[in-house]
């Protein structure tokens, strides 16, 4: 049996995408709870777990070399899990390459801007009007990159349900939170509603 993977993590997107992750492949894996409102991704054990303060992380007893090994940027964390198991990452090369856009164009830009539209729409100390246009303005357009997307395949990156899907969903989740109406994108809905009744995507989004 696979060895416990320490999971490291709060109720964020960025945080859900590896409990997802987790649940998928059916890994074991313990959650400790760090509060980001309470401070916790500065304490020193965590710090040395990821340097940067932010969650998540994981530490692999199992890593390389059959070493514990610890990592973060979410990412990255799903690019190792896939490749550890082979699962959810395609081999192809083409495919491989068509996953790892959809994975960056989350990470560089479904991540950072919604992010920013949640900050300005919901937790700004007072309503800056041009962070909220520019931010749910950039929203929307991504909205639609994916909705073109989604009219064209099944997935992100194609036939098969993958890693940019898995870092993707939990940012969709929270599309009211940034003012979007998911019937405007009826192939984004489409594709969110899949993936949502997957039992292990429910299950990851319930951590921690």
């Amino acid at each position: 049996m696979a060895a416990t993977i320490d999971l490291y993590t709060w109720s964020t997107p960025n945080g859900r995408k590896v409990s997802i992750m987790l649940e998928e492949l059916g890994l074991p894996y313990a959650v400790h709870r760090i509060d980001i409102g309470k401070g916790d991704q500065f304490t020193p054990h965590f710090i040395a777990i990821n340097p940067n303060s932010k969650i998540p992380a994981i530490v692999d007893p199992e890593g390389p070399g059959g070493k514990p090994f610890a990592l973060f940027e979410s990412g990255a964390i799903l690019v190792y899990l896939a490749d550890k198991t082979g699962r959810f990452y395609p081999t192809d090369p083409r495919a491989h390459y068509v996953t790892l856009q959809w994975l960056m164009f989350q990470m560089g830009g479904v991540g950072p801007m919604f992010g920013q539209a949640h900050h300005f729409m919901r937790n700004a100390a007072e309503k800056v009007p041009y962070g909220i246009m520019r931010y749910g303005k950039e929203a929307a357009r991504l909205y639609g990159v994916m909705n073109q997307r989604l009219g064209e395949a099944k997935y992100l990156a194609g036939d098969d349900y993958t890693i940019a899907d898995i870092a993707t969903y939990p940012w969709v989740a929270r599309h009211e939170w940034h003012q979007v109406n998911l019937a405007e994108f009826p192939n984004v809905k489409r594709w969110y509603d899949a993936i949502g009744a997957r039992p292990a995507v429910a299950k990851g989004m319930k951590v921690p």
